[in-house]
């Protein structure tokens, strides 16, 4: 089984323009904080003028198998996403790029607190 190492990707479909999902508790062991996602907003607004931010926890469960995921969910108005093609693959990268940052971030920053208890 190969298990995928990618922390943030972009899903272009309705009804958001774009969203970026993160897979933050792969990689964090626990769910984003509220102050976490804020400066995650505080990164992404100057790039994107306007995104909705949600923090969940994610169940999926089959007949043989369950799964509870730590997600991070970026979505932004199509009216803020370029309408051409090479414009809005950037975009969507700058952004991808940004959330990456933060997760990886986030993720260093706490788990030095948690050694030093």
């Amino acid at each position: 089984m190969q298990i995928e190492e990618t922390i943030a990707f972009a899903v272009d479909e309705p009804p958001a323009g774009l969203e970026i999902r993160i897979n933050f508790g792969v990689f964090a062991g626990r769910d984003a904080t509220s102050a976490e996602l804020e400066e995650l907003g505080r990164l992404l607004v100057p790039e994107a003028g306007e995104v909705a931010i949600i923090g969940e926890e994610r169940h999926e469960i089959g007949e043989h198998a369950g799964l509870v995921l730590h997600q991070v969910r970026v979505t932004v108005p199509d009216d803020a996403v370029p309408d051409e093609e090479a414009e809005r693959k950037q975009f969507c990268q700058r952004l991808v790029t940004l959330s990456e940052i933060w997760a990886r971030q986030c993720i260093n920053e706490r788990g030095a607190e948690l050694t030093e208890l």
